[in-house]
């Protein structure tokens, strides 16, 4: 699209850009193509582009992918871009793509995320569709280059701080161009770039909770000029050891940190309870007939090879919206790893009450305690199903946020359970086998 063929949609819309949507509509068609092609579309994909404006971007993108999801605020350009793209199979979704609802891509398996994204609302945009979870994959942005500076921003910069930090725990930003005002309609006051971020393999990081490590980089960076310690809640007399095992002298800055050293910083300052557990392969479960009465303990290593009925639970922890929280397992898991599971679960001890295991799985997966009473709600006999295991599933309400680990979790999400009933049916390699017994279990009852 060149800027005669823009003005004369313009004037067919009545429609002035508004700067308080942000609205500079690119107007080179070499660099729209351009853009498009560093998304790398497969026929099998599925696209999800915001601010299309009037489909600078998505003339080189329809067509050429399985599903294209447009998500467009101004409800004039939602409408033209309807009649423009939907005889061609392409969806419109009028609102603003700061509230939009990223859970149903799951169910796609993974998605594409591309957009010439407004400068009023970037940040929330890639907040809202890249955080974890996320069903993106992969993702081309082009951005203020002022906020792109600071996404690809390295330590000891004026630009590195919370918003580096926070996307390159899971991402790793690339910038591929920078392009002048010339190339838009209206001219933007300031240059744009154009990045790609590529999911950042989990195995580049220590293990550790998000959530803790998002404090602490908060934290941190709360007093800027201030040496670190001063923005943190940690004793002086521990200060010194902290900095030894991080390699950094007591009067560092916070800019003065890499991404791994963050990292360290906040499994110092607060260790997850389930990061000095033994490894699950050190453990002994009780061995039951199939009566569920315990006939031996052994090693869970002999209890699996010699197939061994055992016990185990499965715990569902629902929000006041009576949505339930799904957690991805750990990389580390020695099955069904990155699968999607129940919000906690576990085999129970040697000794141990089904009820008493639910309450200490709650606290070493998630973090949390049970706010009222935990209820059972399905017991599930010992069969191929269920891994040769008696399990027993519980209902109960989180007190207080919920905090992973990646030594057990590797992130969560609360899915309504008319959404996590589409998605079984769609993809049922998505998640483990014992969570989907243990769901129909609980739904059907």
């Amino acid at each position: 699209m060149n800027l005669s063929e823009l003005q004369g949609h313009l004037n067919t819309l009545d429609l002035t850009p508004s700067r308080k949507l942000g609205q500079s509509f690119l107007v080179d068609e070499n660099v729209s193509r351009w853009i498009a092609a560093q998304l790398q579309v497969q026929p099998d994909d599925v696209v999800v582009e915001v601010g299309p404006g009037f489909g600078a971007l998505t003339e080189h993108l329809a067509g050429k992918c399985r599903r294209l999801i447009l998500i467009e605020k101004d409800g004039r350009l939602a409408s033209f871009l309807a009649e423009k793209f939907g005889p061609m199979g392409v969806e419109v979704v009028h609102t603003d793509a700061t509230e939009y609802d990223v859970r149903p891509l799951f169910r796609e398996g993974g998605v594409k995320f591309i957009g010439n994204l407004p400068y009023s609302a970037g940040n929330a945009i890639l907040q809202r569709f890249l955080d974890a979870p996320s069903p993106v994959t992969s993702a081309v942005v082009m951005v203020q280059k002022e906020v792109g500076d600071r996404f690809v921003a390295e330590p000891r910069t004026k630009d590195y701080g919370v918003l580096s930090l926070m996307l390159q725990e899971r991402w790793k930003p690339a910038a591929l161009k920078t392009v002048g005002p010339s190339l838009f309609h209206p001219r933007p006051a300031v240059d744009s770039t154009i990045l790609r971020f590529d999911p950042r393999p989990i195995s580049e990081l220590p293990l550790h909770s998000p959530e803790v490590y998002a404090r602490t980089v908060k934290q941190g960076f709360s007093q800027r000029r201030k040496q670190l310690h001063n923005n943190l809640p940690v004793e002086k007399e521990d200060w010194p050891a902290f900095c030894e095992k991080l390699g950094q002298k007591e009067s560092v800055r916070a800019e003065e940190l890499g991404l791994e050293d963050w990292v360290k910083l906040s499994n110092l300052l607060e260790l997850h309870p389930c990061a000095d557990l033994p490894p699950s392969a050190t453990e002994s479960l009780d061995a039951v007939d199939e009566n569920d009465v315990v006939i031996d303990t052994l090693p869970r290593k002999q209890i699996h090879a010699e197939k061994h009925l055992h016990r185990a639970v499965h715990v569902f922890l629902l929000n006041k919206q009576g949505e339930l929280y799904l957690q991805k397992r750990s990389h580390l898991k020695d099955t069904h790893p990155g699968a999607w599971d129940s919000s906690a679960s576990g085999h129970v001890d040697p000794g141990e009450s089904y009820i008493d295991c639910a309450r200490r799985e709650m606290w070493e997966e998630v973090w949390v305690e049970p706010k009222g009473e935990i209820e059972r709600v399905a017991r599930i006999p010992a069969s191929e199903l269920t891994d040769l295991e008696f399990i027993e599933v519980f209902v109960a309400e989180p007190k207080g946020k919920i905090r992973v680990h990646g030594k057990e979790v590797d992130c969560g999400r609360y899915f309504a359970l008319e959404e996590i009933d589409r998605w079984i049916e769609e993809r049922p390699q998505d998640f483990a086998t014992g969570f989907m017994t243990c769901y129909r279990a609980w739904r059907a009852s």
